[in-house]
């Protein structure tokens, strides 16, 4: 837990912090029903169900539209998936509260911070809707990898970028895709808002974490 009166020691050390984005960065979760619903209605099938809607906030498109699209009917998805602006989604969309100050925060105190999700091709939009895209360095998707999550490969990526050994390095994720991938990347994973996951610290909200931060020295991380 990250308690504000006895923060732990590896926060204050920390040169890295990864964060995934659906669930951590934003609230997307009604955006991303009515994405795929949008889809299926185009094609004529009904809502998704709420175990495919778990899922599809999770995993990658391409392996969404497989999970919920039967095979016959892809080409009519796909068809209806180029045609949507996902621009009109954005107002279904939240940034977490206190997300900004946190990553305010953390850049003061010369901390890299880098995305790593199972999104596509919006995340980059996604980012610069919200105006946070310049914290991130670099910014890795599910369309720029050969595995995405739960595979470390994307980790391994911004360990490289970055030139920072595992252990320096923390990624704050909300689902057990994300734990397995910290895992399997040799970083410590933090959980944010789910704390059934196996995690080295569990984060209610941005304002604790600030708040456990904040306990710390500013120096430089780097």
């Amino acid at each position: 837990m990250c308690n504000p009166a006895s923060p732990p020691a590896f926060l204050g050390r920390v040169k890295g912090v990864v964060f995934d984005c659906d669930g951590v960065l934003v609230d997307s979760h009604d955006a991303n029903r009515m994405y795929y619903n949008l889809i299926r209605e185009g094609i004529g099938m009904l809502p998704i169900t709420p175990e495919e809607e778990e899922y599809v906030h999770m995993h990658a498109v391409s392996e969404c539209l497989v999970r919920i699209i039967p095979p016959e009917r892809m080409a009519e998805a796909q068809e209806v998936r180029r045609n949507l602006n996902y621009a009109d989604i954005f107002p279904y969309i939240f940034l977490e509260d206190g997300l900004t100050d946190v990553l305010a925060a953390f850049a003061a105190r010369g901390v890299r911070l880098a995305v790593h999700t199972n999104r596509t091709s919006t995340v980059g939009d996604l980012l610069a809707h919200f105006e946070i895209g310049g914290y991130f360095d670099p910014v890795i998707s599910a369309g720029s990898l050969k595995r995405p999550k739960p595979d470390p490969e994307g980790i391994h990526m911004i360990l490289s970028a970055w030139g920072l050994p595992a252990q320096d390095v923390a990624y704050i994720g909300d689902s057990a895709l994300d734990e397995r991938s910290a895992r399997a990347a040799g970083v410590a994973f933090w959980s944010f808002k789910n704390p059934g996951l196996a995690a080295a610290m569990y984060i209610p909200d941005f304002p604790t974490l600030l708040s456990c931060l904040r306990g710390f020295p500013a120096t430089d991380a780097g």
